[in-house]
């Protein structure tokens, strides 16, 4: 079932079946605001306590405006300059583009999908997002469309940000051995680039810690890191331990092959919330990641395509 709605004083459009109840904001990025597990009730997006949502200008910065929920980050995560070709040097802004367009949106018939477009005002690209629900399983089919006879390089990212207590915890494929902080703020895992042991590591004071679990609100703390292999075998997801509900990300390795975590356990605006970070290229800067060859290729008036499916399960 899907209908047209009000969240938050924006336009809305609700999908839903007897699993889950989804709630998209076309006119600020498509935002997916929230994600609820019908039998355990469950919020599994990070919620802000604002009542009304303003959608940001193009360019906006990300911090500037509410952080909640499922946001689209395309052609870059960190703001900077398209680093090749007759677009060089055009500026990317924080976050990408897409996340502060408004985006066309089409309703599936049978009540059960939406699929929506989002169009670059400076960049040759259309981005397009296929969604479908199917019992406990968000199904997403994504196809990138280069209008230029130059290759399009990009970095994508769902910047889905949870909900998240003491209780959560991440769930990774055991081959998952080391990961690289990117934060500069991380008062746990040292400068930018330092490498550590995944999930058990010792922080720069000495301490013992588990990466995979979830500190209190009160620890201040702000962490983003990439594990430094691919992630091949195409899934992750966290558990929440006080009901065993369970979120799962499965996507093709091959298109999305890299994995940053993202946790701001009050460290970053006074935020709580984490989120798994499936990307198409390293280490959050466009520019960085085609100089280093890890930027994803969209060919000269071609199409990326790549699967996204999240499954809110329970553990048994």
């Amino acid at each position: 079932m899907n209908k047209e709605s009000i969240y938050k004083g924006l336009p809305a459009v609700i999908l839903e079946n007897d699993r889950l109840a989804l709630t998209f904001l076309p006119t600020y990025g498509c935002k997916l605001a929230s994600l609820i597990k019908k039998d355990t009730g469950r919020e599994f997006l990070f919620q802000s306590p604002l009542d009304k949502l303003t959608p940001p200008p193009y360019g906006a910065a990300f911090s500037a405006y509410d952080s909640s929920g499922f946001d689209e980050v395309f052609p870059s995560i960190d703001a900077c300059p398209y680093p090749f070709g007759k677009h060089a040097h055009i500026p990317i802004p924080d976050h990408g583009e897409i996340w502060a367009l408004p985006w066309k949106h089409t309703l599936h018939k049978d009540g059960l999908g939406i699929t929506a477009e989002a169009q670059s005002p400076i960049l040759p690209y259309k981005f397009i997002r296929e969604l479908t629900l199917q019992g406990p399983e968000i199904r997403m089919h994504y196809t990138v469309e280069n209008l230029d006879h130059e290759p399009l390089e990009f970095i994508w990212t769902p910047h889905c940000l949870l909900a998240c207590s003491t209780a959560t915890v991440l769930v990774m494929p055991e081959k998952l051995k080391e990961i690289m902080t990117v934060e500069h703020s991380t008062r746990t895992l040292g400068p930018w680039g330092s490498r550590h042991t995944y999930p058990i590591t010792t922080s720069v004071d000495g301490k013992q810690i588990d990466m995979s679990r979830t500190q209190p609100i009160t620890d201040k703390s702000c962490e983003k890191f990439y594990f430094t292999t691919p992630n091949k075998a195409g899934w992750c997801g966290i558990k929440h331990t006080d009901n065993a509900d369970t979120l799962t990300y499965r996507y093709d390795a091959d298109k999305v092959p890299y994995l940053a975590i993202w946790k701001t356990q009050g460290g970053y605006r006074g935020d709580y919330n984490i989120a798994l970070e499936p990307c198409t290229g390293e280490w959050d800067d466009l520019y960085v990641a085609h100089k280093i060859r890890r930027a994803a290729v969209c060919p000269p008036n071609g199409k990326y395509e790549w699967n996204f499916t999240m499954i809110a399960g329970q553990e048994k």
